[in-house]
């Protein structure tokens, strides 16, 4: 008799076991290929097989829990963006969740952006949990582990990849750290003689060559120009920095009187760098700054082309502000 139920019990073990490896190895029924589905950041499997049973990806729970108890990886899922081709396996389905085989989503920061900029950009992304983007400039540094009280051009323009439930802190800390990389490096090749003092001077400088760069191959020499001026102790006179420190209230046309006022980002009215960067500088920008040409220009007028006239003296300037900017020939 105990031969027997003995018997009975190795046989259904056989049975389950056939089974069970049946469902493992036979491709899933899909509802449609490629079927694309999202792993959030915190996600249990057994949350993940039910969402697959309910969309009739499985045909029970069990059999991905199962499958995973029994490969010891029902903790080791990944977030992410997963995509599901046609002939896949449930074997297959928990491979790629345990070992991350998700796609991506990218962000890219634009050279060029202010902190504001940023900050909406973040926002208005829906593959990015929100959890700094609103926060004061010094507790948002504070959150992503920054030693900067300030984050305005902290933040290196690149695009970055990153699996669904990814947070907006998660990024910023990436492109803070690339940043910091990028600045350290730049400044400890450095050019000799240059009027600035510290890497946070250089990369303020960068973002105002960012700023009034329209064409790639001017950013040299409008580089030349503000270290040209700084040598000499000529304000800067700069109109992106006017209208950053302007904020809310430009309304898109720099008067005269915008200029004649003064306020902290006014470099008509106060002499040397800004307090702060006023925009996100690229990796080209911090080495032009690094590395200016050497030349006799202190003035630049937009053509309105996109490229600069740049003068060494006051005069050629003016003539050049009437032929580009009022129309004199």
């Amino acid at each position: 008799m105990l031969r027997r139920l003995f018997n009975l019990l190795v046989l259904a073990a056989v049975v389950g076991a056939f089974a069970y490896w049946w469902i493992a190895v036979r491709p899933l029924p899909l509802p449609e290929s490629p079927y694309n589905f999202t792993v959030r950041t915190g996600a249990t499997l057994r949350a993940v097989a039910h969402e697959l049973t309910s969309a009739g990806v499985l045909p029970a729970d069990w059999t991905l829990v199962g499958l995973a108890r029994l490969s010891r990886a029902d903790r080791s899922i990944k977030a992410g963006n997963y995509e599901l081709s046609s002939g896949t396996t449930l074997a297959g389905l928990l491979a790629k969740l345990s070992q991350g085989d998700a796609t991506q989503t990218s962000f890219t920061i634009v050279e060029g952006w202010s902190m504001r900029d940023l900050r909406e950009a973040l926002k208005g992304d829906e593959d990015i949990v929100k959890q700094v983007s609103d926060l004061p400039g010094a507790e948002l540094m504070a959150k992503i582990g920054a030693s900067e009280k300030e984050p305005e051009g902290w933040f290196f323009p690149d695009t970055y990849f990153f699996a669904a439930g990814a947070t907006d802190a998660s990024i910023l800390v990436r492109a803070h750290k690339l940043m910091r990389q990028r600045l350290t490096a730049a400044w400890d090749a450095r050019a000799t003689d240059l009027p600035v003092t510290s890497a946070y001077q250089a990369l303020i400088l960068a973002s105002l060559v960012e700023k009034e760069t329209g064409r790639a191959a001017d950013r040299p020499l409008v580089a030349s120009v503000f270290v040209n001026r700084l040598r000499q102790g000529m304000r800067l006179q700069t109109d992106p920095s006017v209208i950053y420190g302007l904020g809310e209230h430009f309304n898109g046309n720099l008067t005269r009187g915008d200029l004649d006022r003064d306020q902290i980002f006014n470099t008509y009215t106060r002499e040397g760098l800004p307090p702060t960067p006023i925009a996100l500088p690229s990796q080209a920008s911090l080495d032009a700054v690094l590395h200016p040409p050497a030349t006799s220009y202190l003035y630049f007028v937009s053509r309105g082309d996109g490229s600069s006239e740049f003068s060494s003296n006051l005069a050629d300037h003016n003539r050049a502000v009437a032929k580009y900017q009022r129309g004199v020939r």
